[in-house]
């Protein structure tokens, strides 16, 4: 890709962080972020080794689906990798991306560079190796790349891909942390749930617009409670039909 073109991506990344009312150099909770979208429906499902996530506009009422079945951190990295889809790809109506970092055509692959600057802005990571790495000549080893990865709270391979397109690290010094991820990590006193999927109870999901728009026709007497039981189901909330998740009572914060 042209240095121009992730100039123009990076430039991008940054003015959606400030749009969707974050600085241009903190560790997000993307998921979160989601939520202050207007109008954005986003679910959660197992969609198989092949599928990463998909990004359907519908017409200014969009559709973000994430594969639960992959890690979080991975799950993170198809999220903003959508956003780009969602508000910079003006080509397609809906879209189906691949599992792999860096591959597809030009738009999939700028999808992925939008995402890295997105979670990763360029001065935040320099930042952080510069911290977490001191004055060091030496390489990056593994406990500044499970620190980096913990900040920025994305995949080791989305990290590593990133470290050799800024120089960081060659190929073949990357290769040596693609095995036993989360060991490295739990050996450095981290918790792993950023290298696994979400529970299988949170595996199925919708969030957002849809939920809002159904209670809202329920408010209104626009459809009656079966109707509106049903539409919770078809969106997998059956925890908002039958209470399940919210017996035992709620704590007081």
């Amino acid at each position: 890709m042209k240095l121009i073109d992730k100039l123009d991506l990076c430039t991008k990344a940054l003015a959606l962080r400030k749009e969707l009312g974050e600085d241009t150099t903190s560790p997000i909770d993307i998921f979160s972020l989601a939520h202050t979208i207007t109008q954005l429906t986003l679910v959660f499902y197992p969609m198989g080794d092949h599928i990463s996530g998909m990004c359907i506009k519908n017409d200014g009422n969009p559709v973000i689906a994430i594969n639960s079945a992959m890690s979080v951190g991975r799950q993170r990295f198809s999220m903003a990798h959508e956003l780009y889809h969602l508000y910079y790809d003006e080509n397609k109506q809906s879209t189906v991306c691949a599992i792999k970092i860096g591959t597809g055509n030009d738009t999939e692959k700028a999808a992925d560079q939008f995402a890295s600057y997105f979670l990763m802005p360029p001065v935040a990571l320099a930042e952080a190796i510069k911290k977490i790495h001191g004055m060091s000549t030496d390489n990056l080893g593994i406990k500044e790349i499970v620190k980096l990865e913990q900040y920025f709270r994305v995949s080791r391979q989305a990290l590593l891909c990133r470290l050799i397109e800024d120089n960081k690290l060659t190929p073949q010094q990357a290769d040596q942390f693609r095995q036993g991820v989360i060991r490295s990590a739990v050996n450095l006193g981290y918790d792993d749930s950023l290298y696994k999927p979400l529970p299988e109870d949170k595996q199925y999901k919708t969030y957002g617009y849809y939920i809002q728009q159904a209670d809202e026709l329920l408010q209104k007497d626009l459809v009656s409670t079966g109707k509106y039981e049903q539409l919770l189901l078809t969106a997998f909330r059956s925890d908002l039909v039958y209470g399940d998740e919210f017996e035992g009572g709620e704590l007081n914060d």
